[in-house]
């Protein structure tokens, strides 16, 4: 069921910049807190000295969670239209948890530090879920692709607006407190960094929740009166027994659990690998800050690209450049290297996972949305499972971080090679015949 049938055309278009904000709000998460910001304060000041094993660890732990719990909570989202709600607690979730990341300061605080920010991934991770889930609700079939870069490139602008504010205190703060020595103004500065991630992500938010109506709850005769978690669980139960006939949806979740491994750990655990190997902190946080605005643009650009390709094949364009990236990282040395790597990252990161969000939402019935995009955050949150694990066991088994980047090209060369067996037509046409057995609950 879409919402905005019957909206006027300055309507629908307030109602989809509601829903791209909220890319605009989560994203200083991503950005501050899981790419740059954190991840070095985490290596200068609470681990003190090898961190690649403890973080992706961490990572890992977290994004295991929230991948675990979500097609059960998007089932019952689906079923009692409740898909604003639990946005609304995961969100609130990883804003608290975010904003007490200021009281970690010192290698004291190593646990306090990670069981923050694995709440704080549960919450981002978690929220992404039902957001997600209401992209195909809110926006009109033919601009799903649209849509949907638009969001990342909002989402890359405003995590990136809040970076360079971040950066700028980071180096100019320290200068206006004389009376602090330098080395404690700096992380004094990166802590209040981390803390006004909590305060941007919830001021942001609060359009979606204003503009955007929660979509109805629709239910097979049989499930109605029913309790929501019984429901939830049998959908579930249903699901997995009808496999067969969502071949190319579980398919697709299947090639993109592969491939989103190599593009979620070069987002979580690129920061760290450039500390291991001695890149300076100005280095990274600059590199960060050109692929967030580079981004931007080339993610509105593969939105249009998929208009002359197809989906397939755009996103088989970036994973070969993901190749090309990861290959060359083998044997970064200047910090030229490290720019040139972000600026090619930059070209691919937001159109492939924007492209991604919208493959799912036109294979998937809008009637089990919250359910569906449940299970393509278990593929997508295992990618900072899967990936980082392997990478810190590659690191750990060689003594050498080069060899953990570089394994990362299996996952880009399985997912090129698994995608050409997705068939977005017959997907299509099964999501469609399932959305015709619901009615609406009212």
């Amino acid at each position: 069921m879409n919402l905005n049938k019957t909206l006027d055309d300055k309507s629908y278009k307030s109602v989809i910049r509601a829903w791209t904000m909220y890319d605009w709000a989560n994203s200083a998460f991503a950005t501050t807190i899981m790419g740059a910001i954190l991840p070095v304060y985490f290596a200068t000041y609470i681990a003190s000295g090898a961190s690649v094993p403890i973080w992706g660890n961490a990572v890992a732990i977290g994004s295991l969670i929230a991948a675990l719990l979500s097609p059960i909570l998007g089932g019952i989202a689906d079923f009692k239209a409740s898909k604003k709600l639990f946005l609304g607690l995961f969100a609130a979730l990883g804003i608290i948890s975010t904003a007490l990341l200021f009281f970690a300061t010192g290698p004291e605080h190593l646990t306090l530090t990670i069981v923050l920010y694995i709440l704080g991934t549960i919450g981002f991770a978690g929220s992404l879920v039902f957001y997600d889930s209401l992209l195909p609700h809110v926006a009109k079939p033919e601009e799903i692709d649209k849509v949907s870069s638009r969001g990342y490139a909002l989402g890359y602008i405003g995590g990136g607006l809040l970076l360079l504010i971040n950066v700028a205190m980071i180096y100019v703060g320290p200068s206006l407190l004389p009376n602090m020595p330098n080395e404690e103004a700096t992380q004094l500065m990166m802590r209040l960094s981390l803390a006004s991630v909590a305060v941007w992500w919830a001021v942001f938010s609060i359009p979606l929740f204003k503009k955007i109506k929660e979509p109805a709850a629709m239910a097979e005769a049989s499930e109605l009166g029913q309790n929501s978690v019984k429901v939830s669980l049998q959908r579930l139960g249903k699901t997995f027994r009808e496999i067969r006939d969502y071949q190319d949806l579980f398919w697709f979740l299947l090639t993109f659990l592969v491939y989103s491994n190599g593009i979620g750990t070069i987002i979580t655990m690129a920061a760290v690998y450039a500390a291991d190997l001695g890149f300076g902190t100005m280095t990274v946080l600059g590199t960060f800050l050109m692929v967030q605005f580079v981004a931007a643009p080339f993610a509105l650009l593969f939105g249009k690209l998929s208009k002359t390709l197809g989906n397939k094949k755009a996103i088989t364009l970036s994973l070969l450049i993901y190749t090309l990236v990861a290959i060359i990282g083998f044997f970064m040395t200047k910090d030229w290297h490290m720019f040139a790597l972000g600026f090619g990252v930059a070209t691919v990161q937001g159109g492939s996972q924007a492209l991604s969000r919208s493959l799912i939402g036109k294979l998937m019935p809008k009637s089990k949305s919250a359910e569906f995009f449940g299970f393509f955050s278990v593929s997508e949150k295992f990618n900072t499972v899967i990936g980082p694990a392997i990478m810190a066991l590659v690191t750990k088994l060689t003594g050498n971080v080069r060899f953990g980047i570089i394994s990362l090209v299996i996952f880009f060369i399985a997912g090129m090679l698994m995608l050409q067996r997705v068939d977005l037509e017959r997907g299509a046409r099964k999501a469609k015949a399932e959305d015709d057995l619901m009615i609406v609950v009212e």
